[in-house]
C-alpha cells in the first residue's frame, strides 16, 4: 500500500485518484502522528511526502517525520513532493534517506514513473539474500553477451545491472578509463523494456559550453547565426527509449543546471522557441571522475548528484580482475583472426601469463591497443613477450617502476605528469600520445585544455 502524507486536502485527493486509476492500493493522511500511526498499523510498500505538511514552511517537521519513517523501516522508499524553493532542502531529505523528489506542480507520467520504479527496486532488494548468479545463470537471465567477465565481484555487478535494467531507475557508471563503461550502459538498455526504443550516446565532454543547449534540445532555424535549418536534441531523439551520458563529470556549471532541468521534470524549451516540450526517457551516466569530491569543491551540483545516482554501478579496474585477462585475451585474438584473416594467429601461455601481471592503468581499452599493436608489428603468428615488451620500452608509461610513489602526488598531477610524458616522448602528436595514455583524441584534447598544458597542433 502506497501512504500519501500532505496536509492539503486537494493534493490528497489529486494523488489517490492518480494512483488508484493505475491499481495502486492507496491511503491519504494529514499529519505526522497519523502518517506514523498508519506505517504501524499497515505493511506500507512507499511513502510520498509532503515536506511542509503543515502551516510551518521550514520543512523542519517534514524532516522530523522524515527521520522517524526511516528508524522505523530504513529500507521503505519515501518520495519527497516539493517546490523550485525548497530544493536545497529536498536535497537534505535525499541525505537523510529519502529516494526521489518531485517538484510541483509535478508530471503524472513522471511520477508513476518514478513510484513504480521505486518499489520494483525494493522487491529486488527483498530477494538479495538470495544465492549469488553464476556465469551461466547471467546468461540464461540476461543478455550480457557483449560483455566478457568472469570474476566474481563483476559477475555481481551484472546481477545488479541486470535487476536494475528492467526499471527507470537512472543510474550511475563510474570507474576508471578504459572500464567498459560504455558496454554496461549499452546492457542496461538492452535488458529493460525499451530496448527496442532509441538508445543515444552523447559525449558531454565533447560539447561545448555554447553549442549544450542546441546539441541537447535542439534549435529551430534562425535561433542563433549559423541555424540554418531546425536541429532535433539529443533528448528528442532518445524519446521513449534511453539516454547515455557520459563523461558527465567534464560538465561545465552552466550546462549543469540546465540538463537539471530536463532531469527534474522531463521538460525542456527548444532553443528560439519558448513551447515546452515533454520527454519519456531513462537516464544512464557515466564518469571517471569521483563526483562527491567535486560537490565538496563546488564543482558539481549537489541535487543533480541525487539526480543521477539512484543507483551506482562501479565498475573495478583491471588490475583488480586479472582473473578476466584471460578471456579478453581470447576474445580479442579471436576478432583480430578474423580482422587480419589470419587464423593462425595465437598468444603463447607465457605472453598471457606476463600480460596478467602489468598494471594497465588504460584498462580493457589500453589491453586492445597492445595486443593489436604486437599483431600489426609481429612478423609471426606466434606472440611472445617480445613482442609487448618492446612496447614497454617504447612507451614509459606502462612502467610501474616510474610512476611516482602513493602520497606523493595529487591524482591530478599524476595525470598532468603522465600526459606531459607521452606528448614528450610522442613528439607532440595527438594521436599517438591519445593512444598511449589509453584515452580518446577528444578526451586528450579536453585535458589539455582543462590542464592548461601547452601543445604544437600542427605537429599532430
Amino acid at each position: 500500500m502506497i501512504l500519501i502524507i500532505d496536509d492539503d486536502i486537494a493534493v490528497r485527493t489529486s494523488l489517490m485518484l492518480l494512483l488508484e486509476q493505475k491499481d495502486y492500493p492507496v491511503t491519504a493522511v494529514s499529519n505526522a502522528a497519523d502518517g506514523i500511526a498508519m506505517l504501524k498499523k499497515e505493511a506500507i510498500s512507499l511513502i510520498i511526502l509532503d515536506l511542509n505538511f503543515s502551516i510551518d514552511t521550514s520543512g523542519k517537521e517534514g524532516m522530523a517525520l522524515l527521520k522517524e519513517i526511516k528508524v522505523l523501516e530504513p529500507a521503505l522508499p519515501v518520495v519527497l513532493i516539493t517546490g523550485w524553493a525548497s530544493i536545497d532542502l529536498a536535497v537534505q531529505g535525499m541525505k537523510l534517506g529519502a529516494n526521489d523528489f518531485i517538484n510541483k506542480p509535478w508530471s503524472n507520467d513522471h511520477l508513476l514513473q518514478s513510484i513504480k520504479t521505486l518499489i520494483s527496486l525494493k522487491d529486488q532488494k527483498d530477494q538479495e539474500h538470495l544465492k549469488p548468479f553464476s556465469r551461466k545463470q547471467l546468461d540464461k537471465e540476461y543478455d550480457f553477451q557483449s560483455i566478457i567477465a568472469g570474476d566474481p565481484q563483476m559477475l555481481e555487478l551484472l546481477e545488479i545491472a541486470g535487476r536494475v535494467a528492467k526499471t527507470d531507475a537512472s543510474v550511475l557508471i563510474t570507474g576508471e578509463s578504459g572500464t567498459g563503461k560504455e558496454l554496461i550502459a549499452e546492457a542496461l538498455h538492452q535488458n529493460s523494456l525499451r530496448k527496442n526504443r532509441p538508445f543515444v550516446k552523447v559525449n558531454l565532454g565533447g560539447i561545448s559550453t555554447s553549442l549544450f543547449e542546441s546539441e541537447m534540445f535542439g534549435h529551430v532555424r534562425g535561433a542563433f547565426t549559423d541555424a540554418r535549418n531546425d536541429r532535433i536534441g539529443r533528448f528528442e531523439m532518445a524519446n521513449k527509449g534511453t539516454i547515455f551520458l557520459d563523461e558527465i563529470g567534464d560538465l561545465d556549471a552552466g550546462s549543469q543546471v540546465k540538463l537539471l532541468r530536463v532531469l527534474q521534470d522531463r521538460s525542456y524549451e527548444v532553443l528560439g522557441n519558448s513551447r515546452t516540450k515533454t520527454v519519456d526517457v531513462r537516464v544512464i551516466c557515466a564518469t571517471n571522475k569521483n563526483l562527491a569530491e567535486m560537490v565538496e569543491k563546488g564543482l558539481f551540483r549537489e541535487d543533480l548528484l541525487y539526480r543521477i545516482n539512484l543507483i551506482s554501478l562501479k565498475l573495478p579496474p583491471l588490475r583488480e580482475r586479472t582473473k578476466d585477462i584471460p578471456l579478453l585475451l581470447d576474445f580479442m585474438m579471436d576478432n583480430l583472426r578474423q580482422l587480419y584473416n589470419r587464423p593462425d594467429l595465437q598468444l603463447s601461455p607465457e605472453a598471457t601469463k606476463w600480460l596478467k601481471q602489468l598494471p594497465l592503468p588504460g584498462n580493457i581499452r589500453q589491453l586492445k591497443n597492445m595486443i593489436e599493436r604486437a599483431v600489426l608489428m609481429s612478423r609471426t603468428n606466434q606472440l611472445e613477450i617480445a613482442d609487448f615488451s618492446a612496447q614497454l620500452e617504447k612507451t614509459p608509461l606502462l612502467q610501474a617502476s616510474k610512476l611516482p610513489d602513493v602520497g606523493a602526488m595529487t591524482l591530478e598531477e599524476t595525470e598532468i605528469l603522465m600526459i606531459k610524458r607521452a606528448l614528450q616522448f610522442h613528439q607532440n602528436r595527438i594521436s599517438k600520445a591519445a593512444l598511449a595514455l589509453g584515452i580518446t583524441r577528444s578526451a586528450l584534447y579536453r585535458r589539455l585544455e582543462k590542464f592548461n598544458i601547452p601543445y604544437d597542433e600542427t605537429s599532430d
